[in-house]
């Protein structure tokens, strides 16, 4: 039988096991805190996506702004790596339906866009453009606006109607009734800026935004804005993505006030 002990030293040895206890209850409470931390949303989030190696599918009328873009991005985004892809919007939205593996796409039209619902997230409008007769070097034919496009002496390419930009220049040329016979279509806009750049046209219809990199190799002229058209961009993160998380970040960064900055420092219009 063990010896009972007195009042006072019983009272000593409960308070010294209870105070044994606190610590022990303390680290226990500790580690439980750390694990309902880890796992709560707030804890989540605040850690933003993960680093990501990102492959964006966008219209030709972006590979310079774009590029300037992309290094911002990924110096804001340590370990994440993005791969642009640029083509035809047409040519992108067949890269889709084929399932290309590809984490976003760009397009310079929202027709492109539509008809690949089944295949991306909701998308934003990210900016606008408009177009321009790009004109040989020192605009030796004088053209001034787009009823001399119609002069069958002549040289003019233009995109091909598929092509958002061949879709908007035919667009504009019929409200004008201005027929116009190009010599050749082109599958992308850079293609058309390069033609005439290259003296093997004498004028094209472009993207304002595609000629401030030609410098004096052709001369810019611009079209009144009732005789225009406005290119819409949209940007949208594909449901098909392995890296969902990182691209559907990289799209809505394209709406912030730094990424506004950079397409609007290149010429483009706020969305």
């Amino acid at each position: 039988m063990s010896p009972i002990l007195p009042l006072n030293r019983r009272t000593t040895a409960l308070t010294l096991s209870a105070a044994l206890l606190v610590p022990a209850l303390a680290a226990c409470g500790s580690g439980d805190d750390k694990k309902d931390a880890a796992a709560s949303p707030s804890a989540s989030s605040s850690a933003g996506p993960k680093a990501a190696n990102l492959t964006v599918l966008a219209a030709a009328s972006l590979t310079d702004v774009f590029k300037t873009a992309g290094a911002a991005y990924e110096k804001a985004h340590p370990g994440t790596k993005i791969t642009f892809s640029f083509a035809g919007s047409q040519e992108l939205a067949a890269q889709v339906k084929q399932g290309a593996p590809a984490d976003a796409l760009v397009t310079a039209d929202t027709k492109t866009m539509t008809g690949l619902l089944a295949e991306t997230n909701d998308p934003a409008i990210i900016a606008k453009n408009r177009l321009v007769i790009a004109a040989g070097k020192g605009n030796p034919f004088k053209i001034a606006g787009l009823k001399d496009l119609a002069n069958t002496k002549l040289k003019v390419v233009l995109a091909a109607p598929e092509v958002p930009v061949g879709r908007y220049s035919k667009q504009i040329l019929d409200a004008q009734k201005i027929e116009v016979k190009p010599v050749s279509q082109e599958p992308n806009v850079r293609a058309v800026l390069s033609k005439v750049e290259l003296g093997e046209a004498d004028a094209g219809l472009v993207y304002k935004t595609d000629t401030l990199k030609s410098g004096d190799k052709v001369a810019v002229v611009e079209i009144p804005d009732a005789e225009n058209a406005v290119a819409s961009y949209p940007a949208a993160s594909l449901k098909g993505s392995k890296n969902a998380e990182a691209a559907a970040a990289f799209v809505t960064w394209l709406t912030t006030p730094e990424a506004q900055k950079i397409l609007q420092d290149a010429g483009f219009q706020k969305p």
